[in-house]
């Protein structure tokens, strides 16, 4: 039975999310710029609300991006701080995704297409079909400008769900799709993803983690010395 603890702040949410004997404890809040003082008492919270030192910890999850340039650095190295102090992998997970994985559970929908506001008039944009237990990719995540979206979105029907800041701020990328309460990912869904990706043994040595910035003029620096 696998022991994983999940943190995301590649958005204004920032949350955690602990799987310790078969079961999920979680936090979430909003908080825009407050990410570095929230979420490591936000970690140390759930760990001792479930009993579980971070020593019993297998693998730290994390919100891979795309999202706030610096939200997925503060997520990345934070989870990267943890990884490095118990010796343990990590698991990158989509933040489109994991906004998929939301609705699912709160809709049980099969279909949706996720969109971030990238701002510089671009949102990130994923589309998911949910089959078999698990999230099948039908849109790559990509950048791209809101009027290219109902041209680059596929298959849309009357049980797609849209989830993500995107649609707030472009409310008309799309006509005739399901508005989900799902507006920021939550830790609680991202461990979900990070459970599956354990058990297929995709996980990834902290020297190598990398995020998803989706802009090419983003560079990331690897931690000293890797």
């Amino acid at each position: 039975m696998s022991t994983i603890l999940a943190i995301d702040t590649s958005t204004e949410a920032c949350s955690a999310a602990l799987l310790y004997c078969n079961e999920i404890t979680h936090d979430f809040i909003v908080s825009t710029r407050d990410h570095t003082k929230q979420i490591l008492p936000m970690v140390d919270r759930l760990l001792k609300q479930s009993d579980c030192s971070l020593t019993q910890v297998d693998a730290i999850a994390f919100g891979q991006g795309p999202g706030s340039f610096t939200g997925v650095r503060i997520g990345i190295g934070v989870a990267q701080g943890l990884a490095l102090g118990i010796d343990k992998p990590m698991i990158g997970v989509s933040t489109l995704m994991t906004l998929a994985q939301g609705v699912y559970r709160t809709t049980q929908a099969t279909n949706v297409i996720a969109a971030i506001d990238a701002r510089m008039n671009e949102v990130y944009l994923g589309q998911y079909h949910y089959v078999n237990e698990q999230w099948q990719t039908v849109i790559a995540e990509c950048v791209i400008g809101p009027e290219k979206v109902i041209e680059t979105v596929k298959h849309i029907s009357q049980n797609d769900y849209c989830a993500g800041t995107g649609w707030q701020t472009y409310p008309d990328m799309i006509n005739g799709v399901k508005q989900s309460d799902i507006l920021l990912p939550h830790a609680q869904d991202l461990i979900v993803l990070a459970k599956n990706k354990w058990q297929k043994n995709e996980i990834v040595n902290v020297e190598y983690v990398e995020p998803t910035y989706l802009r090419n003029e983003v560079t990331w620096k690897k931690l000293p010395g890797r």
